[in-house]
């Protein structure tokens, strides 16, 4: 059978299943699995060890392991979105950050040096899904400020501006816009979200983050509105051309 011939048969979309098929973007569930083992004519034993696999795969994905230093609710959803925007406020976004930067960030957040150890860890293992290719859009607004708070450390400084000039420059899937300080007030002022976007089939949500723990949002008004407030935050932040040009400057000054 042809992908299109499953899909057709099973009323999903294409690209659903071939994300279940190569494991990229989709974590494939005991129903969608069972469904495809019917339409195969997997019976018996074998039926119920595939059945196994999967339910054990999905007892404890590798993020429940850092759940002391960031948020599975919010990475169990990162990990299976197709498209992500993200505006992180006065800090670098996690996905973008070089390890000393999230170092900083730890410290700063009160972690000892195991904590921050294992928040390093963790960021770097985040990161892979640049690599895996399962994002197929990642859109980041970073504040000038961001930066500039780190502007005391030039090395930290000078690494972490290189590594977004070589992120937007390397990959179709990265855009980054920089947000000058010099805007004055913005509509992001409220605090930290991203919008998650996820296969055709299933609705986007969106992750409100704060002091105590960010917040899963997923009524399509609210998340309206968090796309409403990225519109205004988009409009207000250099153009991605212009935000390389900036960093590459900031780069070299340091």
């Amino acid at each position: 059978m042809t992908l299109s011939d499953v899909a057709d048969e099973l009323e999903w979309s294409p690209a659903k299943l071939g994300h279940i098929e190569t494991g990229i973007r989709k974590w494939p569930s005991v129903m969608e699995i069972s469904a495809l083992l019917r339409l195969y004519g997997v019976t018996g034993g074998q039926r119920e060890a595939i059945l196994t696999l999967v339910r054990e795969s999905r007892l404890r994905p590798w993020w429940t392991e850092y759940e002391d230093v960031l948020s599975s609710a919010y990475v169990g959803n990162e990990a299976g979105a197709v498209a992500v925007q993200c505006y992180a406020g006065l800090l670098v976004p996690d996905l973008l950050q070089v390890p000393d930067y999230t170092a900083v960030v730890a410290g700063a957040l009160g972690h000892d040096e195991r904590g921050v150890e294992r928040m390093v860890a963790a960021q770097l293992k985040r990161q892979e899904i640049f690599d895996q290719g399962g994002l197929a859009r990642y859109h980041a607004i970073v504040e000038e400020d961001a930066l500039q708070r780190v502007s005391s450390d030039l090395d930290l400084l000078r690494a972490q501006t290189t590594r977004l000039v070589e992120l937007a420059a390397g990959s179709d899937h990265v855009t980054i816009q920089l947000l000058p300080t010099s805007a004055g007030p913005h509509p992001g002022a409220a605090g930290p979200f991203s919008v998650l976007e996820f296969d055709e089939d299933e609705a986007a949500l969106a992750y409100v983050d704060a002091t105590q723990g960010g917040a899963i949002v997923e009524s399509e008004e609210a998340v309206r509105e968090c796309r409403r407030v990225w519109d205004g935050l988009a409009r207000v932040a250099a153009s991605p051309q212009a935000s390389a040009g900036i960093l590459r400057r900031m780069a070299l000054l340091t």
